[in-house]
C-alpha cells in the first residue's frame, strides 16, 4: 500500500460533445488535483479522489469557453469545483478494471463507472515510482443540471451525451525524513568537535 498523487504535468482530463450532431468539439480542464491510496496487489481496496477547477475549462475558443462557464452550463461562480470520490474498484484482469464513484457537478452528485486500463509501471530514483492509467466514461449533462437544449433544424446545438477521457501518471509519495534523522549530521558534527577538543 502507498499514498499516491497524480503528476499534474502528466495528467489530462478531456471531454467531447457533438455540435449539431456532426462535429466533435473537444476540451479539457487545465487544473486538476487527485490523490488516493493504491494497493497494487489488492486493487479492490484502492481509493481515488479528484478535484477539478471548473473555471479552468479550455476548448481552444475563448467565446465558447465563456459560454461553458456561464449559467447554461457549469456556472463556475456558483460551483467552482467538480469532484469525484471512488466507492468501488473491480479488477477484471491485471491490466483492466472498473472504477465506480460519486461525481459531483453543479452540486448534483450521481454515481458513474469508468473503464480503466493500466498502461504500465515505472520506478526510477529520479522520476519516482509511477503507474500510468487511462479511464473513460460517458455522462448525460442534463443529469447534472446543464439543461441547455437549443435546437437548430431538428438537431441539438450541443449533444446531451458527454464523453470523458482521462489519462494520468500516479506518483508514489515518499515520506519525508523525521526530525531525528535530519538532525543526524549536526549531531555527528557536534560529536566530532567534542572528540577534537579532548
Amino acid at each position: 500500500m502507498g499514498t499516491w498523487k497524480f503528476d499534474p504535468m502528466h495528467t489530462q482530463v478531456e471531454f467531447s460533445a457533438k455540435h449539431l450532431g456532426m462535429m466533435t468539439v473537444r476540451g479539457h480542464f487545465a487544473e486538476v488535483t487527485a490523490s488516493g491510496q493504491l494497493y497494487p496487489d489488492q486493487p479492490e481496496r484502492s481509493t481515488v479522489e479528484v478535484t477539478i477547477n471548473t473555471a479552468s475549462i479550455r476548448t481552444h475558443n475563448e467565446q465558447r469557453d465563456n459560454d461553458l462557464r456561464a449559467s447554461n452550463f457549469l456556472e463556475v461562480d456558483k460551483y467552482p469545483t467538480i469532484t469525484f470520490k471512488s466507492t468501488k474498484v473491480e479488477p477484471k484482469s491485471e491490466e483492466r478494471g472498473t472504477l465506480t464513484g460519486d461525481l459531483m457537478i453543479k452540486g448534483v452528485t450521481r454515481p458513474v463507472t469508468l473503464n480503466v486500463v493500466k498502461y504500465g509501471e515505472f520506478n526510477d530514483p529520479m522520476m519516482g515510482h509511477r503507474i500510468g492509467y487511462a479511464a473513460e466514461t460517458k455522462i448525460n449533462r442534463k443529469d447534472f443540471g446543464m439543461r441547455f437544449d437549443m435546437m437548430m433544424d431538428g438537431k441539438f446545438v450541443v449533444s446531451n451525451d458527454i464523453q470523458i477521457n482521462i489519462e494520468g501518471e500516479l506518483v508514489e509519495v515518499v515520506e519525508q525524513a523525521t526530525a531525528d534523522t535530519t538532525a543526524g549530521p549536526a549531531s555527528d558534527q557536534k560529536s566530532r568537535a567534542q572528540q577534537t577538543t579532548t
